[in-house]
């Protein structure tokens, strides 16, 4: 790490603990989180990942994946896994199959408006509507500002409505943002709760102050410098891409049946993208390398600081938001990156700027097979990045404080939400619990006052997920660690069926 980049970040990270936020930001992991870079396991890595990829196309309904790792400046491995297309058995090809990253589309967005910050054309502390064509209301007399865009605290609704199966239902991205914006639920710059709509607008003040479409600027600014010669934001895919994507499946009687491709440029700086391993190894090495890549510069030292540097977190103790990355590690080394979801493609990015390392991988699965993603990122980050345990707390039992059923705060404040939306909080000892979310349910025990670390289905070596319980009885928050993007706040006290069938209903 350069001396830049480590004095920004030290300095930012402790001008931004007494700007307006609930709650601190989470500058170190608590006692007992030892970790470590195990980098003698990158030589035996590709073979790990090998046996692990077998067994999840074997089991987990995967029909296709990419895993790319680069480490000091060099391509570690960039392998596909499984096939693009399973009904012409054509294989993945780590060098050539394009995979759609999803929401990992949002860093090319923060790269964009980072670099018209470094221009003096933006400030992070600018009202957007300096930058746009169109009003957003102040909430509370606060208006949302540029800052609040790169750590998703714009305090909205979240909104959906922009996907499509047809090309003729697509409408610009621009066009889009001005037209749906989401209800104002909270102030600005108080609390994390990932915005989509947040993402595009920031994509709409690149495309205002540069006088470029968006998918143009990006070409011209990041793509292109950076030798990203097969990725692209543009829906439908060029010509010269379009038989090169990997296709989604669903798995209907045994047998895999292709699925159409899926639109997402209506909120096209959210998660648009297209990318390939060689061109994603490109673009990780060169923020590693402080923005520059063969000589060639996207982003000064200090911005690429800047994006590292933490903003805000929701939970005290827990890892939160640096400026458009999501911090997964704070230290031991400190793992930064983004995740990715869509319809078929599951995909996530971790960085390590300490040690020069990054990975990037991406899965297409039917549906029972989505959790192989988190599985997959969870087994190299184990290997590479091994932790110990934290020792258990056996002071004041706690875990009954905490049972109830608690609502995501990123949802559309429009509509009843959903029971899936529900985490359902159970005591099973005076210092563990259970918490039921999407169907699974997960066993953590306590290793501090209202914090509490997983214990199962867990690898040695980690990842160890962490769940804060902060605030005040009676309105308690929840927090994860591996989620630093959004929380839960308490919604009420367990129901008769809750403990039977689990919805939080």
């Amino acid at each position: 790490m350069t001396a830049i980049r480590t004095l920004l970040m030290a300095t930012s990270a402790a001008i931004l603990v007494i700007t307006p936020a609930a709650m601190a930001p989470a500058i170190a992991q608590p006692a007992g989180a030892a970790a470590s870079f195990n980098e003698a396991a990158l030589d035996t890595l590709p073979a790990f990942i090998d046996g692990v990829m077998a067994q999840q196309i074997a089991s987990r309904e995967v029909s296709g994946a990419l895993v790319t790792v680069v480490h000091q400046g060099e391509v570690v491995m960039s392998r596909g896994y499984g096939f693009a297309d399973v009904e012409n058995r054509i294989p993945v090809d780590g060098e050539s199959t394009l995979f759609r990253p999803g929401s990992i589309s949002k860093m090319f967005t923060w790269i964009a408006l980072a670099q018209l910050i470094e221009q003096g054309r933006v400030s992070l502390d600018d009202d957007v509507n300096a930058h746009i064509d169109f009003e957003i209301e102040p909430f509370d007399g606060q208006p949302i500002t540029v800052r609040d865009l790169f750590q998703h605290t714009p305090g909205m609704s979240d909104v959906g409505g922009f996907t499509t199966g047809n090309v003729e239902d697509l409408v610009d991205h621009a066009e889009w943002t001005r037209n749906n914006v989401p209800q104002r639920v909270i102030a600005p710059g108080v609390e994390v709760a990932y915005s989509n709509w947040g993402t595009s607008l920031a994509g709409y003040i690149v495309e205002q102050v540069s006088g470029e479409h968006f998918a143009d600027y990006v070409e011209n600014h990041i793509f292109t410098p950076l030798g990203m010669t097969s990725s692209t934001f543009r829906e439908p895919l060029p010509d010269a891409l379009a038989d090169r994507i990997a296709l989604g499946h669903d798995l209907e009687n045994g047998r895999y049946t292709a699925r159409s491709f899926d639109y997402y440029s209506m909120v096209m700086p959210a998660g648009s993208a297209t990318v390939s391993g060689p061109d994603m190894a490109r673009f990780m090495i060169a923020m590693l390398n402080d923005g520059a890549l063969e000589g060639t510069r996207i982003l000064s030292e200090e911005l690429v600081a800047l994006l590292e540097t933490n903003s805000i977190a929701n939970a005290p103790r827990l890892p939160g938001m640096a400026h458009g990355y999501l911090v997964y590690r704070e230290e031991g080394p400190r793992l930064i990156g983004h995740a990715g979801a869509m319809r078929d493609f599951r995909s996530n990015m971790i960085l390590s700027p300490e040690t020069g390392t990054g990975i990037f991988l991406s899965i297409v699965a039917a549906p029972a097979g989505r959790p192989a993603q988190g599985e997959l990122s969870a087994a190299i980050t184990g290997r590479l990045f091994p932790q110990a345990p934290a020792p258990r707390w056996s002071e004041a039992a706690e875990a009954e404080r905490f049972e109830g059923r608690y609502l995501v705060n990123r949802r559309d404040y429009s509509r009843d939400p959903h029971p899936l939306m529900h985490a359902v909080v159970e005591a099973v000892g005076p210092n563990a619990i259970t918490i039921t979310s999407l169907g699974q349910t997960q066993y953590f025990e306590q290793i501090e006052s209202g914090l509490f670390e997983q214990v199962t289905g867990l690898r040695e070596g980690g990842p160890f997920d962490r769940v804060e319980f902060y605030g005040e009885p009676g309105a308690w928050r929840l927090s994860f660690g591996s989620q630093p993007f959004m929380n839960w706040q308490y919604a009420g006290e367990l129901e008769e069926d809750t403990a039977e069938d689990g919805t939080g209903g």
